[in-house]
């Protein structure tokens, strides 16, 4: 049976199509003080997570951000990755769990067994590769995965919707679900912060939604951005993933990198926020 590849979106636009140009972009953003891509001489912190938070722009805006956090981390060789629904298309949850995603690195070959286990624990999950065709908030997480782990496997859901009792069943589903894998599993919510006000209003914002994800409050930051209209485009995939590590045992968050994209772009009068946070 022939595989089912997904081609990438948004290659040539958020990061570069040419496979050597790609790589030397992410080595820079994973080992910024280093001359080649060795784990052992970049300072690779080797921290063990559950889940972790990273942003999902372009990457000359938040690949450093993103970078951070992968280089920082133990990481997995399999990954369940949370990503918004930017585009509207497709099922409010929908996954993909057969073939592979094609990045300018190579191919990334879905888990299915993981995947089906969620299907049968969640019936809400809808298989639907539609929802993910033009998405790019998965996509852009696979060649960082690619160049730390190769032959690496993941699952991919985006999550197109706001009913916080259905965020928080499958938060827990995907807990019980992790829990029965033979191997660990690493959950990447993919987010960027608040969007397109001024830099100072941006951070501000941006503090007041970390400081509840760093206390492990998935209520808390689903209040927070609703109270202060806070444009956190993966908020909702950070409420699943911070439901399940917590039901898993996180019990501490580490803020590794923030940014704005006015520190890249000089423009401060319209910024978005980039947060690069590990739960443990």
């Amino acid at each position: 049976m022939k595989t089912i590849v997904r081609h990438p979106a948004v290659a040539g636009r958020f990061y570069s199509a040419d496979a050597n140009t790609l790589t030397r972009n992410l080595n820079s953003y994973l080992f910024p003080n280093q001359g080649n891509s060795s784990q052992e001489s970049s300072g690779h912190k080797n921290i063990p997570a559950i889940g972790c938070i990273v942003p999902h722009a372009g990457f000359i805006y938040s690949g450093h951000v993103a970078g951070a956090v992968f280089a920082a981390l133990d990481l997995a060789q399999h990954f369940l990755i949370l990503g918004p629904n930017h585009t509207g298309m497709g099922q409010p949850l929908a996954i993909m769990s057969q073939g592979a995603w094609e990045t300018p690195l190579g191919e990334v070959g879905i888990n299915s067994r993981l995947a089906a286990a969620l299907l049968e624990r969640f019936p809400l999950l809808v298989e639907d590769a539609e929802a993910h065709r033009a998405e790019h908030s998965i996509e852009v997480q696979l060649p960082f995965l690619q160049t730390l782990r190769s032959g690496c496997s993941f699952v991919p859901i985006t999550i197109g919707t706001s009913q916080l009792d259905v965020l928080i069943a499958l938060g827990e589903a995907i807990a019980e679900v992790l829990a029965a894998q033979s191997e660990p599993v690493l959950i990447i919510s993919s987010s960027d912060m608040n969007h397109y006000e001024n830099d100072a209003i941006t951070r501000a914002k941006d503090h007041s939604a970390i400081e509840q994800i760093l206390h492990l409050n998935a209520q808390g930051l689903a209040d927070t951005v609703r109270k202060q209209e806070i444009s956190m485009c993966g908020v909702w995939p950070t409420v699943v993933m911070l439901t399940a590590a917590k039901r898993m045992g996180a019990r501490t968050a580490q803020l590794i990198r923030y940014a704005t994209s006015g520190d890249i772009s000089g423009d401060r009068r319209r910024a978005v926020g980039y947060a690069g946070i590990v739960i443990q």
